[in-house]
């Protein structure tokens, strides 16, 4: 099976009202060929409408979808070329493994010899071979979720939408299932959208991260930019556990926090500037050029880390992450971290 016909994606200046709710605030995003981009968002936020409008299951009032060059804004869902899975899986009940796989090359007036070929390559691929006769009530949830994976793919679709597709599943087996997703897209090369509100999900799957919030796109970049780079508040607090106060910069490479307590940071952000800064709970260490000292008001044991909540001297409140060693420090103790200039955001 191949994916000759994968494709890039272009949305330019979307926009969907649904009576005075602003759905998508014209958003513009591009998924490069064999990119896999995820839309990461609370609930809420616009991904799925965003995701319904390149599908075709949404028109939108602005804006126009693009599949490598040609606009398909105006074209119906079964015109697009499209492969989809949801996380209800929407599979046939009724029909078996091998049908539901076949449906989109029937739908499609694909030959039989040819129908037979592409579905037992789907389902190997999948490694589902052996179970072509099975109903879907025979299978499990993982089971079943790959029945949809491989009726997404058996077409050669130019562009693959992943909606939540994981959401129903264990966290041991979501992982597995992300792992396995991953192998199959790089492998075929597909242009893929994979939508989630969890954040651990889009860091380990994504090429690209683009984080929404209120039908607009907060920031676009990659899994490692986002985390380490967040654009704004909202970014920096929606991915990863965060510490992030406020400030002002009182000279180059030095900001004064909102309660007073100033802190040496890698920026060239000019004096009087307002910032906000993010410091990484995992950031921490013993020892550092701004140490923080402080009672733990909270502590919990994570197996290889403890998280640990500081309320330091002079204000703050931090949360830390320390490698487990030794015992749990207990509520009252008293604890010294310090982190490094550069390993502090300011943003």
């Amino acid at each position: 099976m191949s994916a000759s016909g994968s494709a890039d994606l272009l949305i330019e200046g979307v926009g969907k009202r649904f009576g005075d709710v602003v759905a998508l605030d014209h958003v513009s995003l591009q998924v490069a060929q064999g990119e896999l981009l995820t839309i990461l968002g609370p609930s809420g936020s616009g991904k799925t409408t965003l995701l319904k409008v390149v599908a075709g299951f949404e028109t939108p009032d602005a804006g126009r979808v693009t599949v490598g060059g040609v606009e398909i804004t105006a074209l119906p869902p079964a015109k697009r070329d499209i492969g989809m899975v949801f996380q209800n899986y929407a599979l046939f009940p009724h029909l078996s493994v091998a049908a539901n796989v076949a449906f989109p090359l029937e739908m499609r007036n694909v030959a039989k010899p040819e129908i037979e070929r592409r579905v037992a390559e789907a389902l190997a691929m999948v490694e589902l071979k052996g179970y072509e006769a099975r109903l879907p009530r025979q299978l499990s949830g993982g089971q079943q979720q790959r029945v949809a994976l491989a009726r997404a793919i058996v077409f050669n679709p130019r562009l693959l939408l992943l909606d939540e597709p994981f959401g129903a599943l264990d966290r041991k087996l979501r992982e597995t299932m992300q792992l396995e997703v991953r192998r199959l897209q790089r492998r075929l090369g597909l242009t893929t959208i994979f939508i989630t509100h969890d954040q651990e999900e889009a860091l380990v799957l994504s090429d690209r991260i683009a984080v929404m919030n209120r039908g607009t796109i907060q920031q676009i970049a990659t899994t490692t930019e986002i985390y380490e780079r967040p654009a704004n508040d909202f970014v920096a607090d929606f991915v990863g556990e965060s510490n992030i106060f406020h400030g002002t910069m009182s000279a180059p490479g030095m900001v004064v926090l909102d309660g007073g307590r100033a802190l040496q940071v890698r920026s060239d952000k000019p004096a009087g500037a307002k910032v906000g800064v993010l410091m990484r709970p995992e950031r921490f260490a013993p020892s550092g050029a701004n140490a923080f000292s402080g009672e733990v008001i909270e502590s919990v044991y994570l197996g290889t880390s403890f998280k640990l909540r500081l309320a330091c001297e002079g204000g703050p409140e931090l949360l830390v992450r320390q490698p487990a060693r030794g015992a749990l420090p207990a509520a009252g103790a008293r604890v010294t971290v310090g982190i490094e200039p550069e390993s502090i955001h300011v943003f």
